[in-house]
């Protein structure tokens, strides 16, 4: 009983909050899209009231702003009356950006935790390093994307790796960040009880480091695959891609195909989220595994 009452009182804000959004919405699409409705009886010589533009801006088949029961339409024609082979299924297009994502994520991890582990043992590292890994993120990604994509395909690097190395570009920085942080959170305390051991370099690292680090690491995670799919699907923009989520918004964008692009972004959105909470899962589950949570 207290267990339900517990899980109400976390969804209730969020459902709430989601009818707030939907509802705010729903009337943003009729004021948006009222335009033509009213110009398009203009032209008919026919005078209309809300009564009539109301229900018809919310089918119209290139709104301003489509109504939120479009975009599901819409997401569910594309996912699950198409083939996953086809073109027109998102669920092709986000097989597409996972696959860069995901390489992306696993590229910009192990960048980050190897940077973080230098610049903690090493003065120098930690001097030089760390300001130009700071001063990478300041550079627009949209202006960087092209060159990386320009040089990488001159050196014979195109496809799939090249769209992960942005995504790698933008999700190494949180991780190595988080784990300069995590890294660095054991006291002195603990790091001279440890020397009284005689432990090692290596002994401190991975009996007390480490898993000092892996709170700070999981949340750096957390950012940086949400990062790693905007990195994958900005990387798509720039190669002309046929396939991904970032091709699919830009295909709509040429032809006006305002529905198209609204699902490709609900579908991303969709992903990032799946991804976010399996690191939430994995998070609790090697926690609790350590002791370092219930």
């Amino acid at each position: 009983m207290y267990r339900a009452s517990g899980l109400m009182r976390n969804i209730l804000p969020v459902a709430v909050i989601c009818l707030a959004i939907v509802a705010v919405w729903y009337v943003a699409a009729v004021g948006l899209n009222a335009r033509w409705e009213r110009d398009q009886a203009a032209r008919a010589g026919v005078e209309i009231g809300w009564a009539d533009i109301v229900p018809a801006t919310m089918s119209q088949k290139r709104p301003v702003l489509p109504a939120p029961h479009q975009v599901a339409v819409e997401i569910w024609e594309t996912t699950a009356n198409k083939r996953i082979t086809s073109r027109r299924s998102l669920v092709y297009h986000g097989w597409i950006t996972l696959s860069a994502t995901l390489l992306g994520f696993v590229m910009g991890v192990a960048l980050g935790i190897l940077l973080a582990v230098g610049i903690v043992h090493n003065r120098a590292m930690d001097l030089s390093v760390m300001p130009w890994i700071i001063s990478s993120q300041t550079v627009p990604i949209l202006a960087v994307a092209p060159m990386i994509i320009v040089v990488l395909y001159n050196v014979g690097i195109s496809g799939l790796v090249a769209k992960a190395s942005i995504s790698a570009y933008l999700s190494f920085f949180p991780v190595a960040v988080g784990m300069v942080k995590g890294l660095r959170a054991p006291d002195g305390m603990q790091l001279d009880l440890m020397r009284t051991y005689s432990a090692s370099a290596w002994q401190v690292f991975w009996k007390l480091r480490w898993p000092s680090s892996l709170p700070y690491l999981f949340a750096s995670l957390k950012v940086a695959v949400a990062i790693a799919l905007v990195g994958a699907i900005i990387g798509e923009l720039p190669t002309g891609s046929q396939g991904g989520f970032g091709a699919r918004m830009l295909n709509g964008s040429y032809y006006g195909q305002v529905l198209i692009i609204w699902s490709a972004l609900f579908g991303a959105a969709i992903c990032a989220a799946l991804m976010v909470g399996a690191i939430g899962v994995a998070q609790r589950a090697v926690l609790r595994r350590t002791g370092q949570a219930r």
